[in-house]
């Protein structure tokens, strides 16, 4: 069973605008409000806009992390100390490591805040690709840290040699894999190889490894970073709750790092940072595997039945590993993501200097026939 967005929010009785919006630029979901940084701020969302634009997923969490936090509701007047422990000791089972290993943020990206704040400097830079999330060079341009950035290749992946070439000197390199917005992914020989590169270059610089799709890659050359950090102080690996597990909302991420990387971030944790709610939601979600198996056959169905739709009318669609697409439209993306927007339909900001390029999230199957109809229109 999974429990829908909004009969979730309505069987708790609680506003949605309170319990799931995050605040600007502190979460992943509601990426659209980035699209200041290019453009106007966008209006508010109109009741049944279908949203396809923020990388969420439609079904939102599941039964088990539902009754968690109606469970949890006698703790709402207490600080989250002992479901936090609970929490660490589950993320902790569930990757075969250490309590020590495990920070928990509000949202991968508090975790990305933290890394920006401890590692970088303004002498020593930030790493980043562009296309990629931009929330780390974001952060570091607040700060006043310098932030150098790599194009992606012709193959919209990461250009892993240019990125390890500008490592030098470099506080943190910023590696998100799969790559949103381009859904690409590295295997894990580029990722090793990489690393070396990297360590080579510059032995002191941190790798972050940002893995918030991991749960959804299908290549069977990927493999996630987790067992490189125990034998590396550099590396570090975040994880989020807001993608296959539905809790975009609630803000719950986590990192993995050696004991000795964990201990150096925590003091730029925000204290109490997660509320108990999240709390058990994660705590019950991770270990729900028949539900994120669920919600990765639902997303591999109705991607598989978008791309489908968007081959067949001849367009080029980018190899995905995440729950969402890139759809080279041969066209400026921003008049007809205002087209679709006024046909009921949000589909991804711009994504410079992609701009040909539309990145659409994965719906539910109903949702995704819904916008391809609209599509058909809109593109013609």
């Amino acid at each position: 069973m999974s429990v829908s967005r909004r009969h979730f929010v309505s069987a708790l009785g609680l506003g949605g605008a309170g319990l799931l919006s995050p605040p600007l630029f502190g979460g992943r979901g509601h990426e659209d409000r980035l699209a200041s940084m290019f453009e106007a701020p966008r209006r508010a969302a109109p009741a049944g806009l279908i949203r396809l634009d923020s990388n969420e997923n439609p079904n939102g969490p599941g039964a088990r992390a539902f009754e968690a936090i109606k469970a949890m509701f006698g703790e709402a007047n207490r600080y989250p100390d002992s479901p936090e422990d609970a929490l660490v000791a589950a993320i902790a089972r569930e990757h075969g490591v250490s309590e020590d290993n495990v920070i928990l943020g509000c949202g991968s990206s508090e975790i990305l805040r933290m890394c920006v704040e401890a590692y970088t400097s303004s002498a020593q830079h930030l790493v980043t690709a562009a296309p990629t999330f931009e929330l780390p060079a974001t952060f570091a341009h607040t700060m006043g840290r310098p932030v150098v950035t790599v194009p992606v290749d012709a193959k919209l992946s990461l250009d892993l040699a240019a990125m390890a070439g500008k490592a030098g000197g470099a506080g943190l390199v910023f590696f998100c894999n799969p790559n949103n917005p381009t859904a690409t992914v590295h295997g894990d020989v580029a990722v090793r190889d990489f690393v070396a590169r990297v360590r080579r270059a510059s032995p002191a610089t941190v790798i972050l490894i940002d893995e918030a799709y991991h749960e959804y890659v299908d290549d069977p050359s990927y493999a996630t970073a987790i067992p490189m950090v125990m034998s590396d102080p550099n590396i570090i690996v975040s994880r989020t709750f807001s993608k296959v597990y539905g809790m975009a909302g609630l803000r719950a991420g986590y990192a993995i790092a050696h004991r000795d990387t964990a201990r150096r971030l925590q003091p730029w944790r925000i204290g109490s940072g997660v509320n108990v709610l999240a709390l058990a939601a994660a705590t019950a979600s991770i270990v729900d595997r028949e539900h994120m198996v669920l919600e990765q056959k639902r997303n591999r169905e109705a991607k598989a039945f978008t791309r489908a739709w968007f081959e067949k009318a001849g367009y080029q669609v980018g190899a995905s590993d995440t729950n969402f697409l890139m759809i080279d439209i041969r066209r400026d993306m921003r008049p007809v993501r205002e087209a679709c927007r006024k046909e009921g339909i949000a589909v991804g900001r711009p994504f410079p200097p992609l701009l040909t390029q539309l990145r659409i999230s994965i719906g539910t199957m109903e949702e995704m026939r819904k916008a391809t109809e609209v599509l058909r229109r809109v593109l013609v």
